[in-house]
């Protein structure tokens, strides 16, 4: 069943202005997991999502670029050690992308 001409003015203004870069869906996910910890390491990402490492990286890379996330770098036991966390910004876009796609999602018809 396709969209009613009102449907569509309804959903796709809304679609038009979701965020490009969380709706990656690389990126949503290292922000989905990102939103429930305080933080979480680069192998600790790279576990939870299953992306390859020359793919997390890029799309972290991406989402510090946005300002979504904070990247800091530590050795422990002499040993590199990358932290990634969600800044204060990123947790407002991943809550209003996630209320936008909810409503989308929500008033679609059966």
């Amino acid at each position: 069943m396709s969209l009613t001409s009102e449907e569509r003015k309804t959903f796709l203004p809304i679609l038009e202005n979701i965020d490009r870069v969380i709706h990656s869906p690389a990126r949503l996910m290292i922000l989905t997991f990102l939103y429930v910890v305080e933080e979480g390491d680069m192998v600790y990402l790279l576990n939870q999502t299953g992306l390859t490492w020359g793919n997390l990286s890029a799309n972290v890379h991406k989402l510090k670029d946005a300002g979504y996330v904070e990247v800091n770098k530590s050795f422990v036991n002499e040993r590199p050690q990358t932290w990634v966390s969600m800044t204060e910004k990123g947790r407002q876009a991943f809550r209003d992308y996630r209320r936008k796609m909810k409503g989308v999602l929500d008033e679609l018809p059966d």
